[in-house]
């Protein structure tokens, strides 16, 4: 099992490796740069004054330099600015005058600084993940356990009127996307029609305090659409284990039904869903960008959108290599339990 996670590791590794290359290359390239200038500048800037500027904050240069920059494995760059006032990527914006590192990158915990919103990426990303974090606790919280039931519920008698009722519904919510359930609860339950208000459609309230009201909507919006999916999966892997011999053999000794899908059917049963259960979380992680902005929730999806949406590039690649972090821990999850919940694996 060490020797599995070790190589785990090492294959995250050389992945993150590769996608934060693809990644930092697609956001800087000239056209992201150019736009990113004249967004800081002036619109009106001409070839020779976005060079410039480019050059004046560390845009300049060879990209593969400024990815080492970026990364922490090459020096910050530095410079003295017209006034005398020093530049450059390690020293603080708030007291330019404090002594300053020579690596200042990801490897260091410095994903640099936002041009959006004023401020250190990395506490932006840690303010707005805790946020989103809440949220997929919460959705967590309702979706897996009902999936879980309306999978199991489904697949022990396949074919009878409950299975075809909770597959029809669990179709239902997954065929249906988070704009659409989220706009159809906020007309049904956040609208005053006949004076009455069952709860709030926006969410910014949610940021300082979480309760009923501001809160239920978004869970329930992003908690219908995984709801199915992971129903439909337990659903076919319980329909299958129900028709496996060790099954028919127990229910022939005069075992109960209950106790059958208890203790013999429902470990097995729940092999393939775990899987689907921990890819939900990168889902999640990427799924709450429609949503949050929908319900005005500002965590993650928010910070993403506003990053892509104003060329906020230092943000946008934050907030990248967060996602593929939760992408490739997530995965290392899934596997390690994978091979608990399953031991031919081991033997194998």
């Amino acid at each position: 099992m060490g020797l599995f996670i070790l190589r785990r590791l090492g294959v995250m590794l050389l992945t993150a490796l590769c996608l934060t290359i693809i990644v930092f290359f697609l956001t800087n390239l000239q056209p992201n740069l150019e736009k990113l200038a004249k967004t800081q500048g002036n619109f009106r800037m001409s070839d020779e004054e976005v060079t410039s500027w480019l050059d004046n904050n560390g845009y300049g240069g060879s990209m593969i330099y400024r990815y080492g920059q970026w990364l922490g494995v090459v020096p910050g760059w530095t410079l003295t600015a017209e006034n005398g006032t020093p530049k450059g990527r390690c020293l603080d914006v708030k007291t330019p005058t404090a002594p300053a590192p020579k690596f200042c990158g990801v490897l260091q915990g410095d994903f640099g600084f936002s041009t959006r919103l004023r401020d250190d990426v990395t506490s932006v990303i840690n303010t707005r993940l805790t946020l989103t974090g809440k949220l997929m606790f919460w959705v967590m919280i309702v979706m897996v356990p009902s999936a879980l039931l309306i999978g199991v519920l489904a697949g022990m008698r396949e074919g009878s009127r409950t299975d075809r009722t909770l597959s029809t519904f669990s179709i239902a919510t997954t065929a249906t996307p988070e704009y659409v359930s989220g706009v159809l609860l906020i007309i049904i339950f956040a609208s005053r029609a006949g004076g009455l208000q069952w709860f709030k459609g926006s969410s910014t309230s949610a940021m300082e305090s979480i309760n009923f009201d501001n809160f239920t909507l978004p869970v329930m919006t992003m908690a219908l659409y995984g709801m199915g999916y992971v129903a439909r999966m337990t659903r076919a892997s319980m329909a299958e284990v129900m028709t496996a011999q060790y099954i028919r053999t127990a229910r022939l000794k005069g075992v109960r039904f209950r106790n059958i899908v208890l203790k013999h059917a429902l470990r097995n049963a729940l092999i393939a869903p775990f899987t689907v259960i921990m890819l939900q979380f990168p889902w999640l992680l990427t799924g709450v960008v429609i949503v949050e902005t929908l319900f005005n929730y500002k965590g993650f999806g928010w910070t993403l959108v506003e990053a892509a949406g104003n060329n906020d590039i230092e943000l946008l690649l934050g907030c990248s290599v967060v996602g593929v972090f939760v992408v490739l821990v997530t995965q290392l999850i899934s596997d390690i339990g994978y091979v608990f919940l399953n031991p031919r694996i081991r033997i194998a």
